[in-house]
């Protein structure tokens, strides 16, 4: 019986391939019906200035700019999205040499005249006077808002009070465009003949240069909390020992997860701020916002865009939501960025530039993501979901 059904099988399928040989050949051009996510099957990351950047977009031919963004002259509305995220810390340093260093009240005051300077010359220059390190773009604003608008209040009025020869006197180093445009041109120090500098510092590279990505695991957690970031900013400005003991201390304990409570720990990470800023020789003077673009013409554009509130669209969070509208489940995404690839290209020590790093994040799977819009993370594949009611 096993022999006979054998046969028969045999039988059966020499007549059906004889009858497939006859048929005329068909292809089909349609893929799976049902793909797991949104990912386009080819992503091409091209280094464009930023001006060519903005003209391949009008045309069609590049979905997004990621990085700073190029010069629209007008943005049609209609074709042309915008995101919005924390672009840059401006940061102001006491020369250690300088008479305004000499001790506090002097390196109040000059910080004070320094900043009621800048507040007068902003526009135009993207600049958010914001005397305190911990910005409402950072997740644990909300936990430092009073401490934030006492900073601003002090620089504004009577805590950092200035004679006018102080104001006269001041000569003031400016590093980059930005600097340039917030300095009175009769107040500029060159060479060794400077009191305060005045520099820029990428909110996005300075989380980057803080993250390390490995074997599926980005962090360490702390890199995108304002409580981390202002020590990253402000300790070098320290000079007192017995503070920077104090500051130390407060970080060592927050980075090893020796506090017990959340009551506790936000006033530990409060105390940690407050120590960074309570000298002048070293303060956040305020912010800038960064906008990037992208297409959203239909169809030939992208949409269902999740960006982060410190990075922008250079974030895992981008990669993993955005959507084609061409292709809704697949197709290619061409995206720009202003620099061309320097690190080297390995998962332990390399894609530490911007290209590696939007690079990794397409090609990586972490098992947690920055959350885009707060200090915490997110699991990028499996969430505990409980059902509503609850069975």
């Amino acid at each position: 019986m096993l022999w006979s059904f054998t046969m028969k099988v045999r039988r059966a399928l020499m007549i059906t391939t004889a009858v497939l040989g006859l048929a005329p050949l068909a292809r089909s051009g349609h893929e799976q019906p049902v793909y797991p996510s949104y990912y386009p099957h080819e992503i091409e990351i091209a280094a464009l200035a930023p001006q060519r950047g903005a003209e391949l977009m009008r045309a069609g031919k590049l979905h997004a700019y990621v990085g700073f963004a190029p010069a629209f002259a007008a943005v049609p509305r209609d074709t042309i999205g915008s995101v919005e995220s924390l672009g840059a810390f401006v940061v102001v340093r006491l020369n250690p040499v300088s008479a305004f260093a000499k001790d506090e009240a002097s390196a109040c005051a000059a910080a004070g005249a320094i900043v009621r300077d800048m507040a007068t010359r902003t526009g135009g220059s993207g600049l958010i006077v914001h005397p305190y390190p911990v910005t409402p773009f950072h997740g644990d604003y909300l936990h430092h808002a009073d401490l934030a608008e006492a900073a601003i209040a002090r620089f504004a009025g009577g805590g950092a009070d200035v004679s006018p020869s102080v104001g006269q006197g001041l000569k003031v180093r400016a590093e980059g465009a930005l600097a340039q445009s917030l300095v009175r041109p009769e107040r500029r120090g060159e060479g060794a003949s400077w009191d305060a500098v005045i520099a820029e510092v990428a909110a996005s590279d300075l989380v980057a240069s803080s993250t390390v990505a490995m074997n599926g695991w980005l962090g360490p957690r702390w890199t995108r909390s304002g409580w981390f970031q202002a020590h990253r900013l402000l300790a070098q400005s320290i000079s007192e020992p017995e503070r920077k003991q104090r500051v130390d201390a407060d970080l060592a304990r927050l980075q090893g997860e020796e506090v017990e409570g959340g009551a506790a720990r936000l006033n530990l990470e409060r105390q940690l701020v407050g120590s960074l800023v309570a000298g002048c020789r070293g303060f956040v003077a305020g912010y800038t916002v960064k906008r990037e673009y992208f297409n959203v013409e239909f169809s030939g554009g992208i949409e269902n865009i999740a960006y982060d509130a410190l990075e922008g669209l250079r974030s895992p969070m981008f990669l993993r939501t955005v959507k084609l509208k061409d292709f809704p489940w697949n197709g290619w995404l061409q995206l720009g960025i202003g620099q061309p690839p320097t690190a080297a290209w390995n998962p332990i020590g390399g894609f530490t530039d911007d290209f590696g790093q939007l690079m990794w994040f397409a090609l990586g799977d972490a098992a947690a993501i920055p959350s885009p819009y707060e200090a915490a993370w997110v699991l990028n594949r499996i969430s505990e979901v409980e059902a509503t009611p609850r069975r």
